[in-house]
């Protein structure tokens, strides 16, 4: 599996390149239905497959099958105890679980591995973060440097989105690379509140089969 080439030790993840023929996937829950009840054939079958995802990957970290509607951001609604992160891009579709015990936040995302326009990297980027780019683009030019940092932002965000004190922008935070490694680090730049100390968010990165993939966690004190 392509996802566990960024996960940590004590999170699960599944993922499928496509999506099963209608009739070999299993049924989703009467909740999660309703939410692609209007939705066109292309929505359908991706929701459908990520879903599928995080029901193995919560199966497979003990816990019996279990619904998971929306909640009130559109994120899954993980059990209690459990962080998790879903994520889909054209011809893959991915999820990722883990108990809050051992990752207290959790974020994926996956995008197309192949550059971003340029008026979006524009959008997307800190100036110290272009400056970043143009070395690693010389150090790795087969690497799509702009493309993996849009996805480790789109990780991050999904990360924080139960810690943040407002929802995130491409701005408010900056990303740093290791190469060698397949890591990299994010520094929040939004105020934070006074009393709660700003996460220390780590991620890893991979690219194979045409996909760029990151996660992010917010690893727990020790």
């Amino acid at each position: 599996m392509l996802i566990e080439n960024v996960l940590p030790p004590t999170a699960i993840g599944e993922d499928a390149l496509g999506d099963p023929p209608p009739a070999a996937s299993p049924a989703l829950f009467p909740v999660e239905e309703q939410q692609i009840a209007h939705a066109g054939e292309k929505r359908r079958r991706e929701f459908t497959t990520a879903r599928q995802c995080a029901h193995r990957a919560l199966t497979r970290l003990g816990l019996p099958p279990t619904p998971l509607p929306p909640d009130p951001t559109g994120a899954p609604a993980w059990p209690p105890g459990i962080t998790g992160s879903i994520t889909h891009c054209d011809g893959y579709r991915a999820a990722a679980v883990a108990h809050t015990t051992d990752i207290p936040h959790l974020g994926i995302d996956a995008e197309p591995h192949a550059p971003l326009p340029p008026i979006v990297r524009e959008g997307i980027t800190t100036p110290a973060e272009r400056t970043h780019l143009h070395q690693l683009h010389g150090a790795r030019p087969d690497i799509h440097w702009d493309r993996l940092l849009f996805s480790a932002k789109e990780s991050v965000y999904k990360t924080c989105s139960r810690l943040s004190p407002r929802p995130l922008q491409f701005d408010d935070a900056e990303i740093t690379f290791t190469p060698d490694t397949h890591t990299f680090t994010a520094r929040l730049l939004l105020p934070w509140p006074a009393d709660v100390p700003a996460p220390l968010l780590t991620g890893r990165w991979h690219t194979s089969h045409g996909i760029a993939l990151t996660a992010t966690t917010v690893p727990r004190p020790a």
